[in-house]
């Protein structure tokens, strides 16, 4: 390697004057176009691009929206919906128009509704396909094709976007219970009679078993796919499996008890031992009503007439003797 009179190596020394220059070059390629950094720190923000492409898209923005429907502008802010923050929200994207549409053909026209997208003139399933487009997943994943959506309910049906009077879910009314009572007033009055769930007191709601976006199980329950999924994830005691099994019990609860309310004790659907002669109407005891003629024969049958008395394992038992029910 030739060497300068003082010894350095020359070839190293053209490297690292190659490298000097090469750096120098960029940096004033970078001065010469100021702008490339900002407009590629634009590109990176999607609101900066929703801006830039607002009107070639036919997109109006917020603000144009909030110059008439203020109302409807300040209820959406005080919602999830409405928390730009939030990259998932609609007020993140395209604000108003993430929901209903381009408006600047509506805006242009004086408010024409027929160029908006208006969930209250839509068909219900157009109306939830704008919300299921995002709530697609946990709990919402089984909406289409629930009851609730093949009975022509929507979304809207329920929610209010811009106006909720619920603490949670964005309900159109002050509580689950009070919106579900709109349809099921039957399921909702059974809730006042003196043997029911917790609903009164408040620690329970119909979205405790239920799941009104749609499930696996019948009557849109929560658990599993069987009502006794849904009835032992809470009385586990009651799950089994039992050496000695009852039928009705193995079949389904609500063969013997009315989950929503009843005037018998433990929820049951028929007061005892009318409930077990309803399939016990023949075997080892007299299958009778128990009626003025027990009266006259002074029956013991009479006083605290009821089979779980001694069959006091009626859902089940594990005793070797226990195909009776009686331990």
């Amino acid at each position: 390697m030739a060497r300068r009179s003082d010894g350095f190596p020359a070839a190293l020394l053209v490297t690292a004057l190659v490298f000097v220059w090469s750096a120098a070059v960029a940096v004033a390629a970078t001065d010469s176009n100021p702008g490339s950094t900002q407009t590629a720190a634009v590109a990176t923000h999607p609101a900066a691009t929703n801006d830039a492409s607002g009107q070639a898209s036919g997109y109006a923005g917020a603000d144009t929206c909030m110059t008439c429907h203020e109302t409807e502008g300040k209820g959406l802010h005080g919602t999830l919906h409405g928390k730009a923050q939030n990259p998932r929200t609609p007020m993140s994207a395209r604000g108003c128009e993430s929901c209903h549409g381009p408006g600047q053909a509506h805006a242009e026209s004086g408010g024409d509704i027929t160029k908006i997208k208006r969930f209250s003139t839509m068909t219900p399933r157009d109306a939830s396909e704008t919300c299921v487009s995002c709530h697609d997943r946990g709990s919402h994943q089984n909406w289409k094709g629930s009851m609730h959506d093949a009975r022509n309910l929507s979304c809207v049906t329920c929610h209010s976007v811009h106006n909720p009077k619920s603490e949670r879910a964005q309900l159109k009314t002050v509580s689950v219970i009070e919106t579900c009572a709109t349809c099921h007033k039957m399921e909702v009055a059974k809730q006042q009679r003196s043997s029911h769930m917790p609903l009164r007191e408040g620690k329970m709601d119909c979205t405790s078993c239920h799941n009104p976006h749609g499930s696996t199980n019948v009557r849109m329950l929560k658990v599993g796919n069987w009502v006794n999924e849904t009835c032992v994830s809470c009385h586990t005691e009651k799950r089994g499996p039992f050496l000695w099994e009852h039928a009705p019990v193995r079949e389904a609860c609500n063969t013997c008890h009315d989950p929503h309310g009843s005037n018998n004790e433990r929820m049951l659907v028929a007061k005892l031992p009318m409930l077990c002669q309803r399939c016990h109407i023949g075997t080892r005891h007299p299958s009778t009503i128990y009626d003025g003629v027990q009266l006259s024969a002074r029956s013991n049958r009479l006083i605290g007439r009821g089979c779980v008395n001694c069959h006091a394992q009626i859902h089940g038992s594990n005793a070797p003797a226990g195909n009776t029910f009686l331990r």
